[in-house]
């Protein structure tokens, strides 16, 4: 499905034709994913050259920081028994975010496509899964579908798939959200500047409305929580989803 909100394309992204990948589809979506993942990999190389154990650089400090960080985030809401989970957080929580605040240099923000927030979550649930069948064997797992009663068991699978759902539409439908009112808001101030300057009688008044004036500054009050507070926050929420199912998880 593709929907054009000017320019803001809802739910999945259109492919680029590249005819000398042949039937290879590569969608802007999946660009930007890759350059995120660059900056976010160009970024932890960089933070980590030439470590030190005394009269560290601010760069080490800034890193050593951002790991601390890292590590009680995971350790203080799953227990220090999923302390290997850190690197696998901290790497979902960097990329989300780079993935939402890419916006501001005006590239399409790979969580604006469903897809990637989908890929996301199936992987949090295969980890989910995982842990499940750690604690209980693949029999327990199964036979918990049928709790308190048999006859519930539809009703336990859709709650188990709605999981991985639900955490990929939370995502999304923040992030997109304030795509589409940022884009709203730009089409509602160009067409205001134009009827107020359109105001102002001859040549330059029809040389002034054709400037939308309004959209500077103005959009950038919302731009604050759309694209900062929010990409912030839904990353963040995000992950601590991610460690809370997989601590349950592993309670059995």
């Amino acid at each position: 499905m593709d929907v054009d909100i000017t320019g803001a394309r809802i739910f999945f992204d259109t492919p680029i034709n590249l005819p000398v990948l042949g039937q290879l589809r590569i969608t802007e979506t999946m660009l930007v994913s890759w350059l995120v993942m660059l900056v976010v990999t160009g970024l932890c190389i960089w933070l980590t050259r030439n470590l030190k154990t005394e009269n560290i650089s601010k760069r080490q400090a800034v890193a050593e920081m951002l790991v601390e960080m890292a590590n009680k985030f995971v350790v203080g809401n799953m227990g220090e028994k999923f302390r290997y989970f850190v690197p696998f957080v901290a790497a979902l929580f960097a990329t989300s975010l780079v993935s939402n605040l890419i916006g501001l240099l005006g590239l399409r923000s790979p969580t604006a496509d469903v897809s990637t927030e989908m890929a996301w979550a199936i992987t949090v649930f295969v980890l989910i899964t995982a842990q499940k069948i750690k604690v209980n064997g693949v029999g327990g797992y199964l036979k918990d579908f049928t709790t308190p009663i048999p006859i519930l068991t539809p009703f336990n699978i859709l709650g188990e798939v709605a999981t991985p759902i639900g955490m990929a539409f939370r995502h999304f439908g923040n992030i997109l959200s304030g795509v589409v009112i940022n884009t709203l808001v730009y089409a509602a101030l160009a067409v205001a500047s134009s009827a107020l300057l359109g105001l102002i009688p001859g040549a330059v008044g029809a040389v002034l409305s054709q400037i939308p004036i309004l959209d500077v500054g103005i959009p950038a009050i919302l731009s604050i929580y759309f694209d900062w507070v929010s990409g912030v926050l839904q990353a963040y929420i995000f992950c601590m989803l991610t460690v809370m199912f997989i601590a349950n998880a592993a309670e059995g």
